[in-house]
C-alpha cells in the first residue's frame, strides 16, 4: 500500500513538472514564429548586401535580381527552421531522430553556401579587401627589396674588377722599368698589360654608369610602396582604391623589371671570359734573340695571371647570377566575396557572426527537443486523470452534458413516433 501511495505521488509530482513546461512553451510559442522570423530576414538583408558586391551592374535588374535571391533565402531559412522546430522534438524513434538530425545537418550546410558566407562578405568585405591589399603591398615590397639587393652584389662587382684593373697597371708599371722582362720601356709586354687594364677601365665606368640608375629606381620604388600602404588604409570604398592600387602596382612591377634588367651581373661574366680569351699579342719588339725569349716567357706569364683573374672575376658574377631571383608578384583585384573566403583565418568573428544568425535556431531546436523529452517522462506511467487540467476537465463534463441531452431528445422522439393502441371495450 505504501509503495503504491509512492509511485501514485510521484506520478502526480511528474505530471505536474510535465504541466509546469507545457506553460512555459506555450508562453515561448507567442512570440518564437516572430523572434525567427527577424532572424531570417537580418540573414537576407546582409545575403543581399553580399550579393550587390559580387555584381557588376548597378543597374535596376541587378538590384531585382539581389533582392529576389534575399527574399528566396530568408523564406528557406525561416521554412526550414520552422519543419525542424516543429518536427525534430515531437518524433520519439531514435531512427526518425537520426534521420531529421542528417536533414538538419544538410540544410545547415545548405544555408551556410547560400547565405553565411555572404553574410560574412557584407560584415567583413571591405575590411578583407583591405587584407589583400596590404599583403600585396607585403609581397611588392619583398620583390623590390631583393631585386635591389641583387642589383647592388652586381654593382658591388666594380670592386673585383677595379682590383684586377689595378694589378695589371701595376704589373704595366713594372714591365716599363724592366723589372718583368728585364727590357725597361713599352715594349709588348707593356703593351698586353696596359690591353687588358684598358678592357676593364671600361667595363668599371659602365657598371658605375648604372649606380645612380639603381638608386634612382629603388627611391622611386619606395615612394610607390608608401603610396600602395596609404591606400590600404585610407577612408572611403574600397573599390575606388582598388583602381589606384592597381595602377601603382603596374608601375612598380615595371620598376623591377627594371631594377632586374639593371644588374651587370652577366655583363661581367662575359667579359671575364673574353678577359683571357681574347688577346691581341704583339709584335715581340726585342734586339736580340735572348730579349725576345724573355718578351714571350714573361708574356706567357702574363696570361697565366690573366687567366686567374678572369676565372675570379668570372666566378664572382656567377655567384651573383647564382642568387634567388625577386618573387613574380601581381596584383589580382579580388571581391569581397572572395577575399573573405580567402583571409577567413583573419576573420573568425565574422565568420562566426555570419554563421550564428542561421544557425541559432538549431539550438532553439535542441532546447525543444530535451524539453519535450521532459514532459514525456514526466507523464510517463500517469492516469489521464492525473494529466487533465481544470480546462479540459470542464470541457470533458461539457461535452458529457451535450451528450447526455443528444441522447434524450433521441429517445423522445423515438416514443412519439410509438402509435398508440386503444383497449376494446367489453361488450
Amino acid at each position: 500500500m505504501t509503495d503504491d501511495r509512492t509511485q501514485t505521488n510521484q506520478h502526480r509530482r511528474g505530471a505536474s513538472y510535465a504541466r509546469e513546461l507545457e506553460g512555459h512553451l506555450s508562453w515561448l510559442d507567442t512570440f518564437s514564429g516572430t523572434a525567427l522570423g527577424v532572424l531570417a530576414v537580418a540573414s537576407g538583408i546582409y545575403t543581399y548586401l553580399g550579393v550587390s558586391s559580387l555584381l557588376d551592374d548597378n543597374g535596376a535588374m541587378s538590384a531585382f535580381a539581389a533582392i529576389a535571391y534575399s527574399i528566396a533565402v530568408s523564406v528557406g531559412i525561416f521554412v526550414f527552421w520552422s519543419y525542424m522546430l516543429r518536427l525534430f522534438p515531437a518524433v520519439r524513434g531514435a531512427r526518425a531522430r537520426t534521420g531529421l538530425l542528417g536533414a538538419m545537418g544538410l540544410g545547415s550546410l545548405a544555408i551556410i553556401a547560400m547565405s553565411s558566407w555572404l553574410n560574412a562578405a557584407a560584415l567583413a568585405g571591405s575590411a578583407a579587401v583591405e587584407q589583400h591589399l596590404a599583403v600585396t603591398v607585403q609581397e611588392y615590397q619583398g620583390s623590390l627589396e631583393r631585386a635591389h639587393e641583387i642589383a647592388l652584389s652586381a654593382q658591388g662587382l666594380e670592386r673585383d674588377v677595379t682590383r684586377v684593373r689595378q694589378s695589371f697597371e701595376d704589373l704595366s708599371e713594372q714591365e716599363a722599368t724592366g723589372g718583368l722582362s728585364g727590357l725597361a720601356g713599352r715594349g709588348a709586354v707593356f703593351r698586353v698589360l696596359r690591353q687588358k687594364s684598358s678592357e676593364l677601365a671600361g667595363l668599371e665606368a659602365q657598371i658605375a654608369t648604372q649606380t645612380p640608375l639603381v638608386d634612382a629606381a629603388f627611391v622611386e620604388g619606395n615612394q610607390l610602396l608608401s603610396r600602395m600602404r596609404a591606400l590600404t588604409v585610407e577612408p572611403g570604398p574600397v573599390e575606388a582604391r582598388s583602381v589606384e592600387f592597381s595602377e601603382q602596382a603596374v608601375r612598380l612591377a615595371g620598376l623591377i623589371t627594371q631594377l632586374r634588367q639593371l644588374s651587370v651581373a652577366s655583363l661581367v661574366e662575359r667579359a671575364a671570359q673574353d678577359l683571357s680569351a681574347s688577346v691581341v699579342l704583339p709584335e715581340l719588339d726585342g734586339g736580340s734573340e735572348e730579349s725576345r725569349g724573355n718578351q714571350a716567357s714573361t708574356i706567357t706569364s702574363v696570361l697565366a695571371v690573366l687567366a686567374q683573374r678572369a676565372t675570379t672575376l668570372e666566378r664572382a658574377a656567377q655567384a651573383v647570377l647564382a642568387m634567388p631571383p625577386p618573387t613574380e608578384t601581381t596584383y589580382t583585384p579580388i571581391s569581397s566575396a572572395d577575399a573573405v573566403i580567402k583571409y577567413a583565418r583573419n576573420f573568425v568573428p565574422s565568420w562566426a557572426g555570419a554563421i550564428a544568425i542561421d544557425l541559432l535556431p538549431a539550438v532553439l531546436v535542441f532546447i525543444l527537443a530535451i524539453t519535450q523529452t521532459a514532459i514525456r517522462e514526466g507523464r510517463e506511467g500517469t492516469s489521464i486523470e492525473e494529466t487533465l487540467t481544470l480546462a479540459e476537465l470542464r470541457a470533458a463534463v461539457n461535452a458529457m452534458r451535450d451528450v447526455e441531452a443528444s441522447m434524450k431528445g433521441t429517445a423522445i422522439d423515438a416514443a412519439a413516433d410509438i402509435p398508440r393502441v386503444t383497449p376494446l371495450k367489453s361488450t
